[in-house]
């Protein structure tokens, strides 16, 4: 037997591991300290805890503990990272690269900066979602500071070829900026092998708790400095002021604990179960997934069903709970700037549905959903 409602929107977040909680709950009460207080034990256990969990994180992507600044989540992260070395830079110039695709959270904060006199420069894809290493290429100047463009999309999953942007970042003696977000803890993003610079991550999208993240900040090679954008009590190498949420670092280094334990197996069973809902859906007529289908995550698919609003379709489908896109622009009635980025046309784009799996999904749950998107399918185009 099924419960019901049926989640398939893990790119939006996830479930908090019970193991993550558990680690958590003594940091509400017994071990309510702060990480700041050095001058008694209950100072001494928070700044342990933290400490730990700064290693868990930079042990899952491969950097040096001190890289680690936690943050309020990756939006945050994002901030820091793109407005810190926008300030910080601008000796050597102000123009910024990115790509249409990028989360909102990287286009928005562009896009502030555009009105304080930066450059920004908006990289197409084709039609997988891929960006033309050309193009980068031919837009890099003298006066590029950072590029930012993200591992994996939360739309689509398409993964975009890092270590070859990073090479030609580095030639140019730019910055790299990856939001990482949907692709830590689900595949290897190790920070050394793929050249990246700046790298943001968040708990609450690999079974941690909300609220808390983290941004990699490269110490040499080259060394990255930002300026930062809370000030006040000098905490996280005085990059982000404040005190510490020791509960929420907790957890994160928790996730990312297991995580790196646990990823593969997790990768090949729901790379099965993902792989099951598009051969029964896409056998509907007029029915195709968006993206490249080899550059892609294991646990996302975006699918178009032609003819049919997504939104009439979700809310025919109580008991599924699936997206339209990303979680940060399911309020804003417009079409996904992903898919029309990908030459989707309007239409198509209104009728594209994203179901994201987690470690929870089942095979029972899956077939529940087959069977329940056929059927409204076939209603809603009768």
């Amino acid at each position: 037997m099924v419960k019901m409602p049926v989640y398939l929107d893990y790119n939006a977040t996830t479930p908090v591991d019970k193991r993550v909680l558990d680690t958590m709950l003594p940091y509400f009460t017994e071990k309510f300290g702060n990480a700041s207080s050095r001058s008694h034990a209950f100072g001494w256990v928070a700044e342990d805890a933290v400490k730990t969990a700064r290693e868990q994180v930079a042990r899952l992507i491969n950097c040096l503990a001190q890289e680690i600044i936690f943050t309020s989540g990756a939006t945050e992260a994002i901030s820091l990272g793109i407005k810190g070395v926008w300030e910080n830079y601008q000796t050597k110039g102000k123009h910024i690269i990115t790509v249409q695709t990028e989360h909102k959270a990287v286009l928005d904060t562009c896009k502030s900066l555009e009105k304080k006199g930066a450059e920004i420069t908006y990289l197409s894809v084709n039609c997988e979602g891929m960006i033309d290493l050309e193009e980068l290429k031919n837009a890099l100047t003298p006066q590029t500071i950072l590029v930012a463009v993200m591992f994996a999309n939360n739309e689509t999953g398409v993964l975009q070829p890092v270590r070859q942007i990073a090479d030609l970042i580095h030639a140019n003696n730019s910055i790299f900026m990856c939001d990482a977000t949907q692709a830590v803890g689900k595949i290897i993003c190790d920070v050394e092998e793929e050249h990246i610079d700046l790298m943001c991550l968040s708990a609450h999208k690999i079974y941690g708790p909300k609220g808390v993240g983290a941004l990699f900040v490269r110490r040499k090679n080259p060394r990255v400095t930002l300026y930062p954008q809370i000030d006040g009590g000098g905490q996280e190498r005085g990059l982000r002021s404040g005190t510490l949420n020791v509960t929420g670092i907790v957890g994160l280094g928790k996730a990312c604990e297991i995580a790196q334990q646990e990823m593969w197996d997790d990768a090949v069973r729901i790379s099965k179960l993902r792989t099951k809902l598009e051969q029964h859906l896409c056998a509907i007529e007029n029915v195709f997934i968006n993206g490249s289908s080899k550059h892609r995550l294991f646990n996302v698919t975006n699918i178009t069903f032609q003819g049919l609003r997504s939104e009439s379709l979700i809310n025919k489908i109580p008991g599924m709970c699936v997206s339209m896109g990303s979680a940060c622009t399911s309020a804003i009635a417009e079409p996904s700037h992903v898919l029309k980025a990908m030459g989707l046309s309007d239409e198509d784009s209104y009728g594209s549905v994203r179901f994201s799996f987690g470690k929870y999904t089942t095979e029972d749950e899956i077939n529940v959903v087959i069977e329940t998107m056929k059927k409204v399918v076939l209603e809603l185009r009768n």
